[in-house]
């Protein structure tokens, strides 16, 4: 039987980009919520059966504006997400949480 080897994930993230609250850290965060993001987006563009260019045009933006979006290359602005969002069919809720 083998045995399986459990890590302490924070402490692999403190090693490989510094400690919680560390610039490093936070650049490292950055970068992965924008690739992150960028799935979600692609995801969603696919699932509605849509090309970047038809998203493009519907959001008046570019098709290499999308491509790097989806690439999390750039991460956008609140207005051009809620456009994103509502040319891809979607909407954000924002829910107060009950305590």
């Amino acid at each position: 039987m083998k045995r399986k080897i459990l890590f302490d994930y924070d402490a692999v993230l403190d090693a490989k980009f510094g400690k919680e609250g560390t610039p490093e850290r936070a650049h490292a965060e950055e970068v992965a919520y924008s690739f992150y993001s960028g799935q979600i987006l692609q995801d969603a563009r696919k699932e509605a059966k849509m090309t970047q260019a038809e998203l493009a045009e519907r959001t008046q933006t570019t098709k290499s504006y999308i491509s790097k979006l989806e690439n999390g290359v750039i991460v956008p602005n609140v207005g051009m997400f809620y456009r994103l969002i509502a040319a891809l069919g979607m909407r954000v809720e924002v829910v107060k949480p009950v305590y």
